[in-house]
């Protein structure tokens, strides 16, 4: 069997570096990993948290839930939303294939934007739900 999570976080990561949407507010090449350098300039997305399971016994589809965090230094948490906005309407329903693994069913569960208590800092999570299976 594949490596679902890998092969959802690369299509991910493919799909978003292809957006032009993303780019214009992310930069080309589009600012999204899964560990920021240390001088990641800003706003950028970074992969989050992801868990997966078989969604039958038969071990062939394959749900993962997994997080996406926007980081942005801009006053106020507008371009934390507007990054979220454009991250959701490129990945909303589409259909990845990567490294063997393709997802069946996509979509964005949640997006929740908060300010650091600092204020320094704005962040939107985006929640999403995919359905992989091997190809």
């Amino acid at each position: 069997m594949s490596d679902h999570q890998n092969g959802l976080v690369r299509g991910i990561m493919r799909r978003l570096g292809e957006d032009a949407s993303v780019a214009a507010l992310l930069g080309e090449p589009a600012r999204i990993w899964d560990q920021p350098p240390e001088d990641a300039g800003f706003p950028h997305v970074r992969i989050g948290a992801c868990d997966s399971r078989p969604v039958a016994a038969d071990g062939g589809a394959v749900e993962n839930r997994l997080s996406l965090t926007v980081v942005s230094t801009f006053p106020g948490a507008e371009e934390a939303r507007a990054v979220a906005a454009a991250v959701r309407a490129a990945l909303e329903d589409v259909r990845l294939e990567a490294d063997g693994v393709r997802t069946v069913s996509l979509g964005v569960s949640l997006v929740e934007t908060f300010r650091a208590t600092d204020l320094g800092r704005a962040y939107a999570v985006i929640r999403l739900r995919a359905v992989t299976e091997d190809i």
